[in-house]
């Protein structure tokens, strides 16, 4: 085989891997997209429109379809789990039959996929207050399924439940991962016109700023 189609061929696995399709199975390198810069963030935090959060008690869950099937028999969550695990293999139903998953937001570490939730890193209910409850269903269903910006990952259901829907004056991960999961927050309020509120601002500034 000459250089070239060798180089070809290790491209060509190297993006098969990258999509989980070799073997069945996801890597942990594969895991949140990459957010945007410190920098970057910093200059989206700015233009970010700051507001008290508004319509609290009409927030529903159910507003935001989620879980939409990805692709095959993949919905959402089973797409985000064989993403973010390590020898992820997944039955004719793409439901995890094993692999190893590890939470960065709290350092857990586990093989059963049941025990990790989804977590919108934005969650639904703080986006519903910052502007989503002004956005159509579909807008709605692409926020909550959103695979391309850094808003799902695979944690522990611990650390997903204290979270909760808080906002990082209010909830922060474990110290290691606050640049990555501040860059993140920052980068999806912005691509999604979402306000933010006055603490939420200041939180976020000082993490950045300790970037």
């Amino acid at each position: 085989m000459s250089a070239i189609r060798r180089t070809a061929a290790a491209l060509s696995a190297a993006l098969l891997a990258a999509t989980g399709l070799l073997a069945g199975a996801g890597t942990a390198d594969a895991a949140l997209p990459t957010p945007v810069s410190t920098a970057t963030a910093k200059t989206y935090l700015a233009s970010l429109t700051v507001a008290a959060e508004s319509h609290t008690t009409t927030y529903d869950r159910a507003l935001f379809p989620h879980w939409i099937t990805i692709s095959g028999t993949c919905n959402t969550r089973e797409t985000v789990l064989k993403r973010d695990g390590s020898n992820v293999v997944t039955d004719s139903a793409c439901a995890a039959t094993s692999g190893s998953w590890y939470s960065v937001y709290d350092g857990v570490s586990t093989t059963t996929a049941s025990s990790f939730d989804i977590d919108h890193l934005v969650p639904l209910a703080e986006a519903w207050r910052s502007g989503a409850w002004n956005w159509t269903t579909a807008q709605r269903q692409n926020f909550a399924n959103d695979l391309t910006r850094p808003q799902l990952i695979a944690v522990s259901a611990s650390s997903n439940r204290a979270k909760g829907d808080q906002d990082p004056a209010h909830w922060l991960p474990q110290s290691s991962y606050r640049c990555t999961y501040t860059r993140a927050w920052v980068q999806v309020k912005y691509y999604y016109s979402l306000s933010v509120d006055s603490a939420e601002k200041s939180a976020l500034t000082s993490l950045l700023n300790a970037c």
